[in-house]
């Protein structure tokens, strides 16, 4: 707090309240983020981020300290409601490890849900004294959320901060262990820290807890191990925040002659550890200074005439080759990837009498002028392998044969399903989501609001279900060239069934079925359970097949052999579920999937108007699986669609 001199801001304090955030992921390693909350003298707040890297001694340039002073925001945007929602389920959290009672918690998660289904702009809400009208809101949280709001913080976010010490809130953080749990852990047995934790059940202490055992011990080892597996990766949303405004600040350079970015990014990779970018140009200097000069770089960490390497104030690290313009082709093609691809392509370069590598190709010591990566494929007798398959899955050897799939566009794609509306978990009404399909230029949509099980998300009753209906009957009436089908999201229940009795099941014209409950079934136990749902004629889709949570949790341990060989026998297709957190199923599954004729949908899995707009990274997933729009149903017509549909109730 020493380090915080008011006047330099031209403020007037009164308190300052230092507080250490959270760890986060995506922070850089080793790097402790502190938050210092002003008060002033007109009683607004602003807030002041201190960061400072550990591994760098006090005092030393190296540290990269850096001040930033917030304004109080005038408006509210998405992420800022978003950012409140998760602090208070934070602090639901925090408070649940601090007293035990269960009470408390609720109402900042009630606070919490009720905030997020908030349409009114929170600004003007706040501003015109409306937050405590707020269902869900009461007086004492309205206070919480003005602060957060305002500030970022709150007093009582302080308190728990200091009361929760910091490694029992990295518990939070480990896949299905809950504030239960670590209460006992923390309170009873004395750790304080994940590497605490580690220890115990490594040596067999946590299975002999009351409420743990064996099984128990052994999934919070593998969620610290998978913790541990996705540090320092980033899901492609992210990326593509921290990539759009870098790559129109180093286009505007001068000295870039040609910029592409490169590497797992540009093969739309699920998860990506960094970003690579190649440049063509006759000035590398100036284009590293360019890249060290964009204003959220915040740590130099090598810097070359052909590399630079830094990282952003996201925790994304870049590194910039820089090559002669023509070199460019060969050096987009070797740092696209992936290391497999370069293998067998440099191979294929030897077996012709060239070398290949990031500079040229090669016939002793002359290079071969290729401008492009398309001329670097025909030299080495192959159509163009698009960088979404350099996988070496079986890509080079279908290029060379001229067999590679016309792959997917999401130009192709004619309607969109796996939709949910206000009757479950869903932001937007059933005529505002229709509006928001119809408006990107789609024919139909098929809403599949939750099923009756899943009541923490508002699932559907059957007198529920009867309401929707004859409300999709009447806008289908309203609606000229645009068609809504009837579907529902059915919970695969413990036994394989679906989610309704079969007088109910009869009423829907699809059916998206789904594992929400008990994914750590071993896995003999749980491919039989979702065989036994594909094998139900109601069913027409398989929704996310493992119900991963890419860097939160791993899916559940299906043979997924098995699932699409059944899918295929059954007719049942297999969603690409577009959220950017499942992208499932897996693209790795392509192939297989295409050898037993499986078929796919792209389907966003949407809860509010921008979500529809994920189908995006489901045609990245699709494309990367080697799917041609023929295999996507949603490319179908309105009638195709239908007939399929109608087909497998038959």
């Amino acid at each position: 707090a020493q380090v915080l001199d008011a006047s330099v801001f031209g403020l007037l304090a009164h308190d300052l309240v230092v507080l250490e955030a959270p760890w986060r992921r995506g922070s850089p390693r080793g790097e402790t983020r502190y938050y210092i909350g002003v008060r002033i003298e007109n009683n607004r707040s602003s807030k002041v981020e201190f960061k400072a890297d550990k591994r760098s001694r006090p005092g030393s340039a190296a540290g990269h300290v850096r001040l930033r002073a917030f304004s109080p925001p005038q408006e509210s945007r998405d992420v800022d409601k978003a950012e409140i929602v998760r602090t208070l389920n934070l602090m639901a959290d925090l408070l649940e490890l601090e007293s035990g009672n269960p009470f408390r918690p609720r109402s900042f998660r009630t606070g919490a849900r009720a905030l997020e289904a908030l349409s009114d702009d929170l600004a003007e809400v706040i501003a015109e004294g409306r937050l405590e009208a707020v269902r869900g809101i009461g007086q004492t949280l309205a206070v919480e959320v003005r602060d957060l709001f305002v500030s970022g913080s709150s007093p009582r976010l302080f308190e728990l901060f200091q009361t929760v010490p910091s490694g029992v809130r990295d518990m939070l953080l480990v896949p299905g262990l809950g504030p239960k749990k670590i209460r006992v852990l923390w309170r009873e047995h004395g750790l304080e820290s994940l590497e605490a934790l580690r220890k115990a059940c490594e040596e067999g202490g946590v299975a002999s807890l009351a409420g743990f055992g064996a099984r128990s011990q052994q999934k919070i080892l593998d969620g610290i191990e998978y913790m541990r597996s996705v540090a320092d990766r980033y899901l492609i949303p992210q990326a593509e925040v921290a990539a759009e405004p870098l790559l129109e600040h180093l286009r505007s350079c001068p000295a870039v002659e040609r910029l592409e970015i490169a590497g797992s990014y540009r093969r739309r990779k699920e998860v990506l550890k960094d970003l690579d970018l190649v440049v063509g140009t006759a000035r590398p200097e100036e284009v590293s200074e360019r890249l060290c000069s964009f204003p959220d770089v915040v740590d130099v960490i090598a810097r070359g005439a052909t590399k630079t390497s830094v990282r952003l104030e996201s925790g994304v690290a870049v590194d910039l080759r820089m090559v002669e313009n023509s070199e460019f082709a060969f050096a987009l093609c070797h740092f696209t990837g992936s290391k497999e691809h370069n293998t067998v392509m440099r191979a294929r370069a030897k077996e012709r009498g060239m070398k290949l590598n990031e500079y040229g190709l090669f016939r002793g010591e002359e290079r071969i002028d290729c401008a492009s990566e398309e001329e670097i494929h025909r030299a080495l007798d192959l159509d163009f392998i698009t960088p979404e398959l350099r996988e070496n899955l079986g890509e080079i050897e279908m290029a060379a044969a001229g067999e590679l799939p016309a792959l997917v566009e999401q130009s192709d794609l004619r309607g969109v399903v796996h939709l949910h509306t206000i009757y479950s978990d869903g932001k937007a009404s059933l005529e505002e989501m229709a509006a928001e399909v119809r408006a990107r230029g789609l024919s139909y949509m098929g809403v599949t609001d939750h099923s009756q099980s899943a009541f923490y998300a508002g699932g559907l009753k059957p007198d529920d279900v009867r309401r929707q209906h004859e409300e999709i009957d009447r806008l289908n009436e309203q609606l000229d060239g645009f068609r809504i089908f009837k579907g529902i999201e059915s919970d695969i229940l413990a036994d394989g069934a679906l989610d309704y009795d079969e007088d109910v099941l009869e009423l829907f014209e699809f059916i998206v079925a789904s594992l929400h409950s008990s994914l750590g079934q071993p896995a003999e136990e749980i491919t039989a359970r979702v065989i036994r749902a594909i094998e139900n004629p109601h069913t027409t889709m398989l929704g996310h097949a493992t119900g991963r949570l890419l860097l939160r949790r791993e899916g559940a341990a299906l043979d997924m052999d098995r699932v699409l060989a059944s899918a295929a026998e059954h007719g049942v297709v297999v969603e690409i579920n577009a959220n950017p957190r499942r992208l499932d199923m897996d693209w790795r599954l392509g192939p297989r999937a295409r050898e037993l004729g499986v078929l796919t949908s792209i389907n966003p899995d949407a809860h509010r108007p921008a979500g529809i707009d994920d189908v995006r990274y489901g045609v990245g997933v699709a494309r990367k699986a080697g799917f041609e729009a023929a295999r996507v149903v949603n490319t179908f017509s309105v009638d195709g669609f239908e007939e399929l549909v109608g087909r497998r109730k038959r």
